[in-house]
């Protein structure tokens, strides 16, 4: 039997500030692991759609860029429709990545609804992709392509638990990275999910409200996500298809959607987008909470 205190757990550090330009004061230390998901253009309207597109590739390369060579990069992205055609953002983080010198480790499938659902606007499936300058995966360390479920969610249009676990599982089998990186980490729900598995944690949110709430969001048994010291949160599980429908039928804030309305650092580097509280501090203009 030993003496002393017990070990630390997991340390978890929330900044509130613009997440562009934490990516761009310099590479982060090794064992650090970018794990995020970038806005769609309807969150940063000033811009306009190419303008939009361009930022979305430069900061893109920018995530790409910021991991050291044998870490990783992970994004979670759904895709939209766009004047009627279809806006793939895995492509355009592949874009980003090349400029990078970042290539493709895997690129997985989540299922947001059953398969043969109509879904409007964002399709029933988001991309997770993962991305490393220098790591090899071997055949032998391959893993499932498709998450068959999104996982429940701290809010209905949140990254699931199933895929923010499957990222973490990764991270500690077959990297060296032991500290998830969200430079836009809304309410916190991938920094609470990797602290749950023994990573620690930094986030970077826009909002006052939202990093506090980052700073606070525990989680509970497996199947919970909960405030610290609170009642388990809700777990968003009377989504509907007809919740990706916007008010015309097409464009859709945004991917990961661990926050409401604009996730924090989100306007960083667009030249004047969206600033806080423009779009109101909890609701989109396309009706419930955006992120």
């Amino acid at each position: 039997m030993t003496g002393g205190p017990p070990p630390p757990g997991p340390r978890r550090e929330v900044l509130q500030g613009d997440g562009v330009a934490f990516l761009a004061r310099g590479r982060l230390p090794a064992g650090h692991a970018v794990v995020t998901s970038l806005p769609d253009h309807s969150e940063l309207p000033a811009l306009g759609y190419e303008g939009w597109r361009r930022w979305f590739v430069e900061t893109a390369a920018l995530a790409c860029g910021a991991v050291a060579d044998e870490a990783v990069a992970v994004f979670y992205q759904t895709d939209v429709k766009h004047d009627g055609r279809w806006v793939d953002k895995a492509y355009l983080v592949q874009q980003g990545a090349e400029r990078a010198g970042a290539h493709l480790l895997w690129h997985k499938v989540v299922c947001r609804a059953p398969a043969g659902v109509t879904t409007f606007g964002r399709p029933a499936y988001a991309h997770l992709l993962c991305l490393s300058r220098s790591l090899r995966l071997p055949p032998g360390r391959s893993s499932p392509d498709v998450l068959p479920r999104l996982g429940e969610m701290t809010w209905p249009r949140a990254m699931g638990r199933e895929a923010c676990d499957a990222v973490a599982r990764f991270l500690l089998a077959d990297t060296a990275c032991r500290t998830v990186v969200d430079p836009f980490c809304g309410v916190g729900t991938m920094l609470a999910v990797a602290n749950a598995f023994g990573l620690d944690a930094v986030g970077v949110e826009l909002s006052p409200r939202r990093a506090e709430r980052a700073r606070l969001l525990r989680l509970g048994p497996p199947d919970r996500l909960r405030p610290a010291g609170g009642a388990p949160a809700p777990l968003g599980a009377d989504h509907r298809p007809d919740q990706d429908r916007g008010q015309d039928g097409q464009d859709h804030p945004p991917d990961r959607a661990d926050a409401p309305a604009f996730s924090g650092g989100r306007a960083g580097g667009t030249g004047g987008a969206l600033r806080e509280g423009e779009r109101g501090e909890e609701r989109g203009e396309n009706g419930p909470e955006q992120r």
